[in-house]
């Protein structure tokens, strides 16, 4: 079996378990020391399952989950996507999340997922994308490295806490995508 044994596809209502697993998992491994430990260890996998539950049943036209299911393991990755909910920034689309299960990281998981979101948005009738992303987390490289460019920064709170976010602009979701157009 290949390492990379995996595909990506709409997420469907039993997903959500999987996705909130990833969910806590990633923020309790990404964000250590950007946000308080007690917010981190109190994360809740049945909360972000009702979460994601109702996010991928209430998915419309314009906006989705995919995850990526490997062969063997399961869902091992999601992303989240959308029209952007800050126009100020110039991108229509978003990826609003975009998470990988720490053992599997590092083998094109989330390299599949963000193609798969640019794909979607663009067959929605988007032409570009934004990434929100905290300061400071390691993320902004994958970003980076998938084409991303530093577009915009602007204050926030999380868990009462003032933090710093980030935004990634991809200005031709189809060409990142390897999407079709026309």
């Amino acid at each position: 079996m290949s390492a990379n044994a995996f595909c990506v596809r709409a997420a469907l209502r039993d997903d959500a378990t999987a996705i909130a697993r990833i969910f806590v998992e990633s923020w309790r491994e990404s964000y250590a020391g950007l946000l308080p430990a007690n917010y981190l260890v109190r994360l809740s996998e049945v909360r972000q399952r009702l979460l994601w539950t109702r996010e991928i049943a209430h998915a419309g036209p314009r906006d989705g989950v995919v995850v990526a299911e490997h062969e063997t393991y399961g869902v091992i990755g999601f992303a989240s996507f959308g029209p952007a909910r800050d126009s100020a920034v110039g991108y229509d689309g978003e990826v609003y999340t975009i998470y990988v299960d720490p053992n599997h990281l590092g083998g094109g998981v989330g390299h599949a997922l963000i193609r798969a979101a640019f794909a979607r948005l663009t067959a929605d009738g988007f032409r570009s994308a934004v990434v929100w992303a905290l300061k400071g987390n390691p993320a902004r490289y994958f970003y980076e490295n998938e084409g991303g460019r530093l577009v915009a920064e602007r204050p926030g709170a999380i868990a009462g806490k003032p933090v710093r976010e980030i935004a990634f602009g991809f200005a031709d979701i189809a060409s990142a995508s390897g999407a079709r157009v026309g």
